[in-house]
């Protein structure tokens, strides 16, 4: 038993959904529970740490997983994430537990070998997508009513929403 076979094992998938954003996502807790059987079938566990650092003037959430078997440690990885001076509508203990979520998740990323390369969140999965064609535009500019575009949406692929949402971030690009 190797980390080798830990890491080909895991399936960690990609349990939440962002409505927004219409795409599925990969958070620490989906890594983490879909770890927890593959580890325990090699007799081993995980811990995950925080620390919080300062760079300068920035405050920094380090957060560390490691892998045991036993006492002795198979494999340990680290990630950063900074906390923002402020998030509207975000306490002070939110922002330091989103930036901890957000490194716990890259931590883990680096120690199972997960490539979030072309997840939802990247700009590289944008930049895949391909862009809306007139024939989207035409379709949705000939909505008149909320059930037209209640319809026209369920219609969609799951492509073709993804499409639209470029749209509609193209479109939040143009009104700046």
């Amino acid at each position: 038993m190797s980390m080798k076979d830990i890491q080909a094992e895991l399936k960690a998938p990609k349990g939440q959904y962002n409505k927004f954003g219409m795409y599925y996502y990969r958070s620490c807790e989906n890594i983490v529970e879909a770890a927890k059987p593959v580890l325990l079938k090699h007799d081993c566990y995980l811990n995950i740490s925080d620390e919080i650092v300062q760079a300068g003037d920035r405050i920094y959430v380090k957060a560390t997983a490691s892998v045991f078997k036993g006492s002795e440690m198979l494999a340990t990885s680290t990630a950063f994430a900074r906390e923002p001076e402020s998030q509207k509508g975000m306490s002070e203990s939110q922002i330091t537990g989103t930036a901890s979520s957000y490194a716990r998740k890259y931590a883990l990323n680096g120690l199972f070998a997960i490539d979030d390369t072309k997840d939802a969140d990247t700009d590289e999965h944008r930049n895949t997508i391909p862009a809306p064609t007139e024939a989207h535009q035409r379709a949705f500019d000939s909505v008149e009513s909320l059930d037209e575009l209640k319809s026209l949406w369920e219609s969609l692929s799951k492509q073709e929403r993804e499409i639209c949402a470029r749209l509609k971030e193209l479109a939040k690009v143009g009104l700046k």
